[in-house]
């Protein structure tokens, strides 16, 4: 099984949205573009959104056992997908990518 990187390419923020249906959270998304985590199997990542990792787990485990092509190629990296947590507020994008790197027993 291979090691999953995950990293932060965008965080979204829809303040309209925010103001008319949310009520205030202080902390609600600390992720920031370009941060970089490493899944090495089904333990998520220290300092990896819970909420981020329910959705991308899927995807990471795909990845880390060897599938490619997700979604019958929509990726140029097959060995990769662009996926966003399920926050309605302030989704953010994450970029996974099985590396070479073995899982560590």
């Amino acid at each position: 099984m291979r090691k999953v990187r995950i990293t932060v390419m965008r965080k979204a923020c829809y303040q309209d949205l925010m103001e008319r249906y949310e009520n205030p959270i202080e902390h609600a998304c600390d992720m920031q573009a370009g941060q970089t985590f490493i899944a090495d199997g089904w333990k998520r990542p220290d300092g990896l959104c819970e909420s981020a990792w329910e959705t991308l787990s899927p995807f990471v485990m795909a990845l880390a056992h060897g599938a490619e092509d997700l979604y019958d190629g929509w990726m140029k990296d097959k060995r990769s997908a662009m996926i966003s947590c399920n926050d309605g507020f302030r989704p953010v994008s994450f970029l996974l990518e099985a590396t070479d790197e073995e899982k560590t027993i």
